[in-house]
């Protein structure tokens, strides 16, 4: 007898992590529903020659649909819906940014609460931005501080995590979802090949010389190479004892000024302009993008995961981008493309 097609919803899947998600499952013979506002051909959605096993369902992030059923006998929920947080913080973007992630959240809470056969897990996306802007110990799930620093520039970002949560607490407590296993993912910069994830963007500075320690260098980059992203979700939803919390990062962040180091290494490229503060602030401008994105020190660890099993296979940012260069597309390797 055949074995049961494993079925994986991800609400907000257009983007950069849905896309990236949606080629692993499917590419692994699994039945992928993404959930998006602005349904498009699957065929924008995923580089994947498995697209026969993807399907886009619009909702509205908001209210109860047809989407909802869906969901019924699925076997995981992975929650990527939100506004991008690579804009600037302007008032309506704010508004955006919040409402998008608790309301998304909340109505998902609904849904699964109308299951006859609710989903096996619901993962939910966060942030490794909760974490509070250090350069001592990491932050693990146990140990981790909290709080914003003005030097950071972090307190709309802390703001908007602590309701993305809250509202995950607020959608098992008001619906009683006993029978799905809930999942926080404290997830870092995922860095990857599919269009968006801003790889492509670091890559190009440093080849055109731009790839140089930025506004002092010392600040702490947490990170995780894209098919370690992948397989520890899929870890997590296979492991039936896995609830709660996890950083999702790779175990040795680094400082900015030898992560840019290690980038200029990969692409062969041995001297960066490095860039000042106010530097950066004036760029963050034109680009319509926030320098708080650069400023805070992130220095998370995945202390859960290693202790209950998960092995990663790019543990260290200079084997990560060695892997992720030889397997970037050809163009990309020879033209400079900004994502």
């Amino acid at each position: 007898m055949s074995e049961k097609q494993q079925r994986i919803i991800i609400p907000g899947g257009s983007g950069f992590l849905g896309r990236t998600l949606t080629e692993w499952y499917a590419s692994r013979g699994c039945q992928v529903t993404i959930l998006s506002r602005d349904p498009a051909p699957v065929s924008t959605l995923a580089n994947t020659n498995a697209n026969v096993n993807v399907n886009v369902i619009a909702w509205d992030g908001k209210n109860l649909g047809a989407w909802a059923d869906h969901l019924d006998g699925a076997d995981a929920v992975i929650n990527l819906a939100g506004r991008s947080v690579n804009c600037r913080y302007h008032a309506a973007n704010r508004r955006l940014m919040m409402d998008s992630r608790i309301d998304s959240t909340l109505v998902l809470g609904k849904a699964i609460a109308a299951c006859s056969n609710p989903p096996e897990v619901w993962l939910n996306s966060s942030t490794a931005t909760i974490y509070r802007h250090r350069f001592d110990a990491a932050n693990t799930e146990r140990d981790g501080l909290y709080g914003a620093v003005r030097e950071a520039k972090d307190a709309f970002s802390l703001e908007v995590a602590h309701g993305w949560e809250d509202a995950f607490a607020k959608a098992y407590m008001d619906n009683d979802l006993q029978r799905t296993r809930g999942i926080l993912l404290r997830t870092a910069i995922v860095l990857g090949n599919e269009p968006g994830g801003g790889y492509g963007t670091l890559r190009n500075l440093a080849r055109v010389g731009l790839g140089g320690t930025m506004a002092g260098g010392h600040q702490f980059v947490s990170w995780i190479h894209e098919r370690d992203f992948c397989r520890a979700l899929d870890w997590l939803i296979s492991t039936p004892s896995a609830n709660g919390i996890y950083n999702i990062a790779a175990p040795h962040p680094l400082p900015n000024k030898a992560m840019m180091a290690a980038l200029r290494g990969a692409v062969g490229v041995p001297v960066g302009l490095p860039a000042t503060r106010w530097m950066l602030e004036i760029g963050a401008f034109f680009l319509r993008t926030e320098t708080e994105l650069i400023f805070k020190s992130r220095r998370v660890v995945p202390e859960r995961l290693l202790e209950e099993g998960f092995t990663f296979e790019f543990e260290k940012l200079p084997e990560a981008l060695a892997d992720l260069e030889s397997s970037s597309p050809k163009a990309e390797r020879d033209h400079l493309v900004v994502d």
